[in-house]
């Protein structure tokens, strides 16, 4: 049986058709298992057992995601990103499980030129990056079976995001700026869901030494290298070809300084997915390709 925590957010949403598509027992909770408080986690587990319900790992979808509010939102932030995942390690230490957990491109810098590798220094420069680095290590301060994937730029039919916000505007105003001078890789929340349910399947299945699946930090996004710009462009074109559009917008460049933002963001948060591709069975889709894919889906979800 899986435990996932945080089951109705965009990712959380996701992972759940794919576990149920994979034939995989799981739990979902949310707010009514408070993550935040330990002692209620312990009751959680307790009832489980009472039922013969044994987890063979815990999955942790729950975040506070909201880049900007995080900046006037500290305390919350803090408890949902560090408090949480903390407690949540505890839990799996002392029951002996693993504990997946998601992290983001935010614990870095972004003052990089190539891509992030799983070792390489984190100095985050916001609240919620910082929240999110502390996160990771109080979860390797608890327990050592624990793999903290850090992903970028999600996006998904289910939830706000870049790509639904961009489809508004089109359809809205007809034409709108973004940045050009911050690079990364987007991720349809698809992709990682597909990964996260691979993890599972192998603690389920108990086949963790078969596919090298060792404990610790993993980047995952979809594969390429683009700005906010490209990608709003992209959305421009491939959303006009599918009809989800009736006419292409009018979409200009403009730089951070142009566009300031309470939270600063990283200029260049490209992850390197060496590590994780050569566990993988599958190779990991380019953006541009899940983008239309993503496309597809809202189109067939009007439909």
């Amino acid at each position: 049986m899986i435990w996932l925590v945080g089951y109705k957010g965009m990712l959380g949403t996701e992972l759940c058709n794919v576990l149920k598509n994979e034939n995989l027992e799981f739990i979902g909770t949310e707010i009514e298992v408070d993550i935040t408080d330990y002692n209620i986690l312990q009751e959680f587990i307790a009832s489980q057992k009472k039922k013969n319900i044994n987890f063979s790992c815990i999955i942790n979808c729950a975040a506070y995601t909201n880049v900007d509010k995080a900046e006037s939102d500290k305390d919350l932030c803090y408890k949902i990103n560090v408090t949480g995942p903390e407690n949540l390690a505890k839990i799996a230490e002392q029951n002996k499980i693993p504990l997946v957990h998601i992290s983001t491109d935010y614990v870095f810098d972004g003052k990089a030129s190539v891509p992030y590798t799983e070792d390489m220094e984190i100095n985050p420069t916001g609240v919620y990056g910082t929240t999110k680095a502390y996160g990771e290590k109080a979860i390797q301060n608890q327990t050592e079976n624990y793999f903290i994937i850090r992903t970028a730029w999600l996006y998904g039919i289910y939830g706000r995001n870049f790509v639904k916000t961009m489809l508004r505007i089109f359809k809205e105003k007809g034409a709108v700026k973004v940045i050009n001078d911050q690079f990364g890789t987007p991720t349809y929340a698809k992709d990682l869901a597909r990964t996260l349910a691979f993890f599972a399947n192998a603690f389920e299945n108990q086949q963790t030494l078969q596919t090298n699946l060792t404990p610790g930090i993993y980047h995952f996004t979809d594969m390429g290298q683009i700005s906010w710009y490209d990608f709003a462009c992209a959305i421009n074109d491939a959303a006009f070809e599918q009809g989800l559009i009736t006419q292409k917008a009018k979409v200009s460049p403009c730089t951070t300084e142009e566009y300031p933002t309470p939270a600063p963001r990283p200029a260049y948060s490209v992850l390197s997915k060496e590590k994780i591709s050569k566990i993988l069975p599958w190779q990991i889709p380019d953006w541009h390709e899940s983008l239309l894919n993503y496309l597809k889906e809202e189109k067939s979800a009007i439909i």
